[in-house]
C-alpha cells in the first residue's frame, strides 16, 4: 500500500501559470534519525541497531542477502564456492576495486578481516554464528583475487553470514575510516549527527555506465524521541522515517503531504512469556502454573489476536503463529496456524490441570486465586495497550492479570539478572533469516533462552528435543533437510508455547515524495537497503 501527497506548502508557493515537473538526479542528500548515538564505528563489534545502520550504509561486504528477494547476491565477491562438506568456503573477489581512501582492495584484506572477526578477545556478535568449534579457522590468501576459510566443522548457511561482515584495510593508513560501502564516516557529533558523504572510490555503476551511489551525502540525525522525529518529518527535515508505529502512519497517510508505505508484515514479533527461571523470587504455586502446558495454553487461547491486530495495529498486524514470521519465506513452518481465540478450550485446560472457577476469580488446587503480573516497557504505547485488552481478555477465564510498566534499563536488569517479574511483553526483531542466528535463544543453555535461561541440563523433555533438532539443523548442510528440522523446533514451539506468540507487525515507512528507486522490504534495513541507488528529485515550476 502506498499513498503520496504533494507537499501543499510548495504548490501554494507555485503559480497558476505554472505545471510541475519532478526530476531524477545525482547529488543531494538524504536525512533521516536514528533512535541513539552508534555505540560503535568498528563494524566487527557492532551489536545495537544504530551502529548497524552506519555499517550497512558504508561497509563493503562479500556476498550480500538481496532485501527484497532474499536471494544471495555477488558483492565484492565476483563467485565463491563451497565444498560438499561444508568446512571450506573460497571466494574469487572482484579486480580493480579500492577503498574510499584509494587504497587497493585484496585478498589480504579478507583474510585480516576473518583474522581480526574470529579472535576470541574481541569477543564479536557477528562472529558467533561462525563459531562451529572452538578451533578458529584457518585463513588462506592464495592470490590477491583469491581466498579461502576452512573451518573445524560445517557451518550451515555458511555463505549467508558473510553479509553481516565488512571488510577492513589492512594497509590503509585510515584504518577503519576506510571503507569499501557507498558511503564513508566524514563526521561525527555525539548526541546530533552523523554525517557520511559519498565514497569516491565505490565500485558499483549502474546501467549506464554511471558511477554509484546517487546522493552526495546522508546526514543521520540522533532523535530519541519518536514524537519530534514526526515534527521533523512533517516539516520536511527529515526525508524517511524507517520504522513508524500504526497511529503515526495513520496520521501520516491520512494528513500529512508525505508517502506511506505498508510494505507487509516484517521480521518482528509481539510475544508474552512467564519467568520460570528455577532461582526466581517466586512462590512454588506460581512457578507451578508457569510451567503447566495446559496454564500456558489457556492463556494464549483467550487472547483475541485478531483484536490485538485491529484495535492496537489498525490492521496493520497479522496474528503469529510462532516464532518465524510470513516475511521469512523458505523458513516459516507454513503448516502452523495461529492460535485461535476459543474460551471454551481455554477453560477446558484449565480445569485438566486442576484449577476451578469460584464467582468471578479462578482458582488453583490449593486454593491460590489466579493473578500474576506481567512487566513491559513505559512508553511504548502499543505494548501498553496490548497488556490491557489481554488483561481484559484474562478476565472472561477469572484471571487477574495486573500490568507493570518499567524504564527500559530497569525491564532489562528484572529480565537478565534479579528475575524479579511474573510474565514479560516484549518484542523480537530477527535481522537473520536463518535458524542458526536463533540459537542463542532455543538452546537451553542460552542466556537469552528467556524463560529459563542458562539451564545446566534440559528441564523439560520437549526443551532437549529442541536441543537437538537446532544442533542436527546447524550441522546439516541440505537446506530441505535443515528446513524439516527447524520445522519440527516451530511445531514444538507451537505447542508447548513457553513464548505466547501474539502478533507479527507490519514494516511501515515514509518517505519524502522527492525520493526515487524506493525498494522498501520486509528485512532491515527496510527503508534504504538499496542505499546506493536511491535519488532525489528536484521540483521545477514551468511557465505555460
Amino acid at each position: 500500500m502506498i499513498r503520496r501527497f504533494v507537499p501543499a506548502a510548495l504548490l501554494a508557493a507555485l503559480t497558476c501559470a505554472s505545471s510541475v515537473s519532478m526530476f531524477a538526479q545525482s547529488g543531494g542528500e538524504l536525512r533521516f534519525c536514528l533512535r541513539a548515538d552508534p555505540k560503535t564505528f568498528d563494524p566487527l563489534q557492532v551489536e545495537d541497531d544504530n551502529s548497524e545502520a552506519v555499517r550497512y550504509i558504508t561497509g563493503g561486504v562479500l556476498l550480500r542477502v538481496n532485501r527484497k528477494t532474499q536471494e544471495l547476491t555477488p558483492e565484492l565477491a565476483q563467485s565463491w564456492t563451497v565444498d560438499q562438506q561444508g568446512w571450506r568456503i573460497t571466494f574469487h573477489l572482484r579486480r580493480g576495486i579500492s577503498f574510499s581512501d584509494g587504497t587497493p582492495f585484496t585478498a589480504d584484506d579478507v583474510a585480516y578481516t576473518m583474522t581480526r572477526l574470529m579472535d576470541p578477545n574481541l569477543h564479536s556478535a557477528t562472529a558467533d554464528p561462525f563459531r562451529s568449534s572452538n578451533v578458529p579457522p584457518r585463513i588462506a590468501a592464495t592470490s590477491a583475487d583469491t581466498v579461502s576459510i576452512t573451518f573445524d566443522a560445517p557451518v550451515s548457511g555458511l555463505e549467508r553470514l558473510f553479509d553481516q561482515v565488512a571488510i577492513l584495510s589492512r594497509n590503509s593508513p585510515k584504518k577503519l575510516a576506510a571503507v569499501l560501502g557507498p558511503f564513508y564516516v566524514a563526521d561525527y557529533k555525539p548526541g546530533v549527527e552523523v554525517l557520511l558523504e559519498r565514497n569516491p572510490h565505490y565500485w558499483k555503476t549502474d546501467s549506464t555506465g554511471k558511477r554509484l551511489p546517487y546522493l552526495d551525502r546522508i546526514h543521520l540525525q540522533i532523535q530519541q524521541n519518536r514524537d519530534m522525529e514526526l515534527v521533523r518529518f512533517r516539516r520536511g527535515e527529515l526525508d524517511l522515517i524507517r520504522s513508524l508505529d500504526a497511529e503515526a502512519f495513520e496520521d501520516l497517510s491520512h494528513q500529512m503531504p508525505a508517502s506511506v508505505v505498508d510494505a507487509g508484515a516484517s521480521l518482528e514479533s509481539e510475544f508474552m512469556w512467564f519467568n520460570q527461571v528455577a532461582s526466581a523470587p517466586l512462590p512454588a504455586y506460581k512457578k507451578a502454573w508457569f510451567a503447566s502446558q495446559d496454564f500456558r495454553r489457556a492463556v494464549s487461547e483467550a487472547i483475541h489476536r485478531e483484536d490485538l491486530c485491529k484495535v492496537v495495529y489498525k490492521g496493520h498486524a497479522v496474528p503469529a503463529a510462532g516464532p518465524v514470521s510470513p516475511a521469512n519465506r523458505f523458513w516459516m513452518n507454513a503448516s502452523l496456524a495461529p492460535h485461535p481465540f476459543d474460551l471454551a478450550s481455554a477453560q477446558r485446560r484449565l480445569q485438566q490441570a486442576g484449577f476451578t472457577r469460584r464467582g468471578d476469580a479462578l482458582y488453583d488446587r490449593e486454593g491460590h486465586p489466579v493473578e500474576f503480573s506481567v512487566m513491559t516497557n513505559a512508553g511504548n504505547k502499543a505494548r501498553e495497550r496490548m497488556a490491557a485488552m489481554i488483561q481484559q481478555d484474562l478476565q472472561a477465564l477469572g484471571i487477574r492479570l495486573n500490568v507493570v510498566t518499567l524504564d527500559f534499563p530497569s525491564l532489562i536488569e528484572r529480565m537478565t539478572q534479579s528475575f524479579q517479574y511474573e510474565a514479560c511483553l516484549l518484542g523480537l526483531s530477527n535481522l537473520d533469516l536463518d535458524p542458526s542466528a536463533q540459537m542463542n535463544v532455543w538452546l537451553s543453555s542460552a542466556a537469552d533462552h528467556q524463560w529459563n535461561p542458562n539451564q545446566k541440563a534440559p528441564a523439560t523433555a520437549w526443551e532437549a528435543e529442541i536441543d537437538r533438532l537446532m544442533q542436527a539443523q546447524a550441522a546439516e548442510l541440505r537446506p530441505t533437510q535443515r528446513k524439516r528440522l527447524f520445522d519440527q523446533v516451530q511445531q514444538i514451539v507451537w505447542e508447548q508455547e513457553p513464548f505466547i506468540y501474539l502478533v507479527t507487525k507490519n514494516s511501515l515507512m515514509a518517505f519524502s515524495p522527492q525520493l526515487r528507486n524506493l525498494a522498501p522490504a520486509a528485512i532491515q534495513p527496510q527503508a534504504y537497503w538499496n542505499i546506493d541507488q536511491m535519488q532525489r528529485s528536484t521540483l521545477v515550476a514551468r511557465s505555460r
